[in-house]
């Protein structure tokens, strides 16, 4: 049997849970937006052609903010083409994604949908084909009141309010080579410093977010982040992280070993935010936006069959397992654990496109087996984090070395005492036995202990759209101010634990 131990105490708090830590992401890319979330003619659709069963699963998943409209998308994106009348919209040639874009949905249909969906809107600007004139004229026409041909042009389309979006993405993976309009670290920052500016004459209170590195893998990782932030640092609240992880050459232990890579990831960026920092003599203290995260298998994407100039093309329609949900569930207990720092986090993306929800046109939706941890950490992760430090039997990997079994996090609410553990045991074949030290709380009881767990190639489908999902299990105790519970093997594990005194109530 494996073992892991903790100690859970209130003193070793990591920083508050920020809400924003469970955002996800809305790019037109695939069927995300179209048979995604907006479908007018399918039998669930409103008024306003948002389909009412995808809005359901978005508010049970617990999404707090979405990044929109890209994303690659976004490089070449006009944001004119999507506003006013319909009928006046033009079809473009979408060149990230090899698709025709109706311009159908756009950012006012965006807003409406985020405000149906209870949900903070991140709008990114194009910063590859465009620049600073397209960015101030977008916030003046989102954000300024009225009286200016922008705000008054967005009052004749239907919204006399502002919709005052205050998270700003000053562009997206300007290091990529397969960037439209792709640019070195210095041009990139000296555009994206003076978009800042700019945007921020327009309105002061908005929050900005320049572009670190596509991935940790980038040949230019580190050196692209100093450079931007030597032009950005006084200008931006955040850089941006993006990360996604695939089983490769069926290495099943590596793949679920992969928050590894998360950690070191968020780390490197801290610190040389803190060297560019420290470089400035700032007392700023610059803030991370893990922006773009989840499993995709990339390999079978780049293997595809291309496809003609049509709208909305099935595109990495990724059908997600066990073992995919629970690597999902340590990136999730990655991204906590690094609270201090990393203060936005968007899941990408919602639906379709290696999205926690799948839906089919004028069929059903339904949840992917990566859903049940991201919303089991939205719905309780309250508070504080702390750190929990475990100590855990070990295993090899061929790509990172000799790693823990078990994985995990804590929170704590103080204003309700309730106190959630979440877990994964990364063994694909025996059980943990988890204990954890709560001597410095008072007398704590299990409320709740629920486990997703099974074969690693298990995943849910439209024809059994339940097979994996969250389950009770009995099999956790505490006795003498410790926490005794068993993990069963290749699982996410959510133990949620509530004063002795407060277990009359059960809900």
């Amino acid at each position: 049997m494996n073992t892991a131990h903790l100690t859970i105490d209130p003193a070793f708090c990591v920083g508050p849970v920020d809400r924003r830590l469970f955002g996800s992401f809305v790019e037109h890319m695939g069927r995300c937006v179209y048979t995604g979330i907006y479908e007018p003619d399918h039998p669930s659709a409103d008024e306003e052609g948002f389909r009412r069963d995808v809005l359901e699963l978005v508010r049970e998943l617990g999404v707090s903010v979405v990044r929109y409209p890209g994303g690659n998308f976004v490089s070449g994106y006009n944001w004119e083409d999507g506003i006013g009348p319909r009928e006046d919209r033009p079809t473009r040639l979408e060149l990230a994604w090899h698709s025709l874009e109706t311009n159908e949905f756009g950012l006012n249909e965006f807003v409406s949908w985020a405000r149906r969906a209870r949900l903070e809107t991140m709008l990114a600007v194009n910063l590859g084909t465009r620049g600073l004139d397209a960015a101030r004229n977008l916030i003046e026409y989102c954000n300024h009141p009225k009286g200016t041909y922008w705000s008054d042009l967005r009052i004749a389309h239907g919204f006399k309010e502002p919709h005052d979006i205050k998270l700003w993405c000053l562009g997206n993976e300007m290091d990529g080579t397969w960037q439209i309009g792709h640019k070195t670290a210095d041009e990139y920052g000296r555009v994206a410093a003076e978009t800042a500016k700019a945007m921020r004459l327009v309105d002061p209170a908005i929050e900005l977010v320049a572009c670190g590195s596509s991935s940790r893998a980038m040949p230019t990782f580190g050196a692209w982040e100093a450079t931007v932030l030597e032009h950005t640092y006084d200008y931006v609240d955040y850089i941006s992280l993006h990360a996604y992880y695939e089983r490769v050459d069926d290495d099943l232990d590596s793949f679920l070993a992969s928050a590894v890579d998360m950690d070191t990831f968020i780390e490197g960026v801290a610190a040389t935010c803190d060297h560019i920092g420290a470089k400035k003599r700032s007392a700023k203290k610059l803030r991370l936006s893990f922006d773009e995260w989840n499993v995709w298998y990339m390999t079978d994407y780049h293997n595809r069959e291309p496809h003609d100039w049509i709208p909305s093309p099935r595109l990495i329609e990724d059908t997600f397992n066990v073992s995919d949900a629970v690597v999902v569930g340590s990136l999730l207990i990655s991204l906590l654990r690094h609270a201090d720092r990393v203060e936005v986090a968007c899941q990408a993306q919602l639906a379709n496109v290696i999205g926690p929800i799948r839906t089919e046109p004028s069929g059903p939706a339904w949840r992917q087996t990566i859903f049940y941890p991201f919303a089991t950490v939205a719905r309780y992760a309250r508070g504080e984090v702390l750190r929990v430090e475990p100590r855990s039997s070990r295993y090899e990997t061929k790509k990172y070395g000799d790693v823990p079994i078990v994985d995990a996090v804590a929170t704590l609410d103080r204003d309700t005492g309730e106190l959630v553990l979440f877990a994964v045991n990364r063994d694909t074949n025996k059980p943990l036995t988890l204990t954890a030290s709560l001597r410095s709380l008072p007398a704590y009881t299990v409320h709740k202990f629920t486990v997703l767990t099974g074969e690693f190639a298990t995943a849910n489908t439209e024809v059994d759209p339940t097979r994996v999902r969250m389950t009770d299990s009995s099999a956790a105790s505490v006795a003498d101010g410790s926490l005794t519970a068993k993990l069963p093997p290749l699982s996410w594990n959510v133990l949620r634990l509530r004063p002795a005194a407060a277990m009359t109530d059960t809900h």
